[in-house]
Protein backbone atom coordinates (compact mmCIF):
# COMPACT_ATOMS: atom_id res chain seq x y z
CA UNK A 1 0.00 0.00 0.00
CA UNK A 2 1.22 3.46 -0.92
CA UNK A 3 0.81 5.28 2.43
CA UNK A 4 2.15 8.67 1.26
CA UNK A 5 -0.22 8.53 -1.71
CA UNK A 6 -3.12 7.53 0.52
CA UNK A 7 -2.42 10.44 2.86
CA UNK A 8 -2.05 12.87 -0.06
CA UNK A 9 -5.33 11.72 -1.63
CA UNK A 10 -7.37 11.53 1.58
CA UNK A 11 -5.98 14.30 3.79
CA UNK A 12 -9.27 16.28 3.94
CA UNK A 13 -11.19 13.24 5.20
CA UNK A 14 -8.42 12.36 7.66
CA UNK A 15 -8.30 15.93 8.95
CA UNK A 16 -12.07 15.94 9.44
CA UNK A 17 -11.91 12.63 11.30
CA UNK A 18 -9.12 13.99 13.51
CA UNK A 19 -11.18 17.12 14.26
CA UNK A 20 -14.24 15.08 15.27
CA UNK A 21 -12.04 12.78 17.33
CA UNK A 22 -10.52 15.74 19.14
CA UNK A 23 -13.95 17.24 19.88
CA UNK A 24 -15.16 13.88 21.23
CA UNK A 25 -12.06 13.42 23.42
CA UNK A 26 -12.26 16.94 24.89
CA UNK A 27 -15.98 16.60 25.63
CA UNK A 28 -15.37 13.28 27.42
CA UNK A 29 -12.60 14.88 29.48
CA UNK A 30 -14.83 17.80 30.51
CA UNK A 31 -17.72 15.46 31.32
CA UNK A 32 -15.39 13.52 33.65
CA UNK A 33 -14.44 16.81 35.35
CA UNK A 34 -18.06 17.98 35.65
CA UNK A 35 -18.71 16.75 39.24
CA UNK A 36 -15.58 18.54 40.46
CA UNK A 37 -16.42 21.68 38.50
CA UNK A 38 -19.93 21.69 39.97
CA UNK A 39 -18.45 21.44 43.48
CA UNK A 40 -16.38 24.51 42.63
CA UNK A 41 -19.58 26.40 41.79
CA UNK A 42 -19.33 26.16 38.01
CA UNK A 43 -21.83 27.98 35.83
CA UNK A 44 -23.35 25.61 33.26
CA UNK A 45 -23.88 27.80 30.20
CA UNK A 46 -25.96 26.72 27.18
CA UNK A 47 -25.32 28.96 24.16
CA UNK A 48 -28.03 27.55 21.88
CA UNK A 49 -30.87 29.79 20.73
CA UNK A 50 -33.71 30.53 23.13
CA UNK A 51 -36.02 28.32 21.03
CA UNK A 52 -33.61 25.38 21.15
CA UNK A 53 -33.18 25.84 24.91
CA UNK A 54 -36.96 26.01 25.46
CA UNK A 55 -37.46 22.77 23.50
CA UNK A 56 -35.01 20.84 25.69
CA UNK A 57 -32.36 21.69 28.25
CA UNK A 58 -30.44 20.23 31.15
CA UNK A 59 -31.44 21.13 34.70
CA UNK A 60 -29.37 23.93 36.22
CA UNK A 61 -28.13 25.36 32.93
CA UNK A 62 -28.31 29.05 32.07
CA UNK A 63 -29.17 30.06 28.51
CA UNK A 64 -27.31 32.91 26.86
CA UNK A 65 -27.44 32.49 23.07
CA UNK A 66 -24.05 32.83 21.39
CA UNK A 67 -25.16 35.95 19.50
CA UNK A 68 -25.92 37.70 22.81
CA UNK A 69 -22.94 36.46 24.78
CA UNK A 70 -20.60 39.40 24.22
CA UNK A 71 -23.23 41.87 25.45
CA UNK A 72 -24.14 39.75 28.49
CA UNK A 73 -20.71 38.96 29.92
CA UNK A 74 -21.59 40.76 33.17
CA UNK A 75 -24.02 37.90 33.93
CA UNK A 76 -21.17 35.38 34.03
CA UNK A 77 -19.03 35.25 37.17
CA UNK A 78 -15.28 35.37 36.66
CA UNK A 79 -14.51 33.69 39.98
CA UNK A 80 -16.00 30.28 39.14
CA UNK A 81 -15.47 27.82 36.30
CA UNK A 82 -17.76 28.13 33.28
CA UNK A 83 -18.81 24.99 31.39
CA UNK A 84 -20.23 25.78 27.95
CA UNK A 85 -22.45 23.55 25.83
CA UNK A 86 -24.58 23.81 22.68
CA UNK A 87 -26.05 21.37 20.15
CA UNK A 88 -22.81 19.89 18.82
CA UNK A 89 -19.87 21.69 20.40
CA UNK A 90 -19.22 24.19 17.63
CA UNK A 91 -21.01 27.22 19.10
CA UNK A 92 -19.78 26.33 22.57
CA UNK A 93 -16.25 26.26 21.17
CA UNK A 94 -16.73 29.79 19.83
CA UNK A 95 -18.21 30.84 23.19
CA UNK A 96 -15.20 29.38 24.99
CA UNK A 97 -12.85 31.41 22.79
CA UNK A 98 -14.88 34.58 23.38
CA UNK A 99 -14.89 34.08 27.15
CA UNK A 100 -11.16 33.32 27.24
CA UNK A 101 -10.47 36.41 25.14
CA UNK A 102 -12.42 38.46 27.70
CA UNK A 103 -10.41 37.27 30.68
CA UNK A 104 -12.31 34.21 31.89
CA UNK A 105 -9.61 31.81 33.10
CA UNK A 106 -11.56 28.59 33.68
CA UNK A 107 -13.75 27.88 30.65
CA UNK A 108 -14.56 24.35 29.51
CA UNK A 109 -16.36 23.25 26.34
CA UNK A 110 -18.44 20.15 27.10
CA UNK A 111 -19.76 19.96 23.55
CA UNK A 112 -23.38 18.86 23.22
CA UNK A 113 -25.71 20.14 25.97
CA UNK A 114 -26.83 16.56 26.64
CA UNK A 115 -23.43 15.98 28.25
CA UNK A 116 -24.67 18.08 31.19
CA UNK A 117 -27.15 15.31 32.06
Amino acid sequence: MDIPGFLRDNWPLLLLAAWFGHKWWRARRVKALLPTLKQQGALLLDVRSAAEFAAASAPGTVNIPLGELSSRLAEIPRSAPVVVGCASGTRSGMARMLLRKNGYAQVYNIGAWKQFL
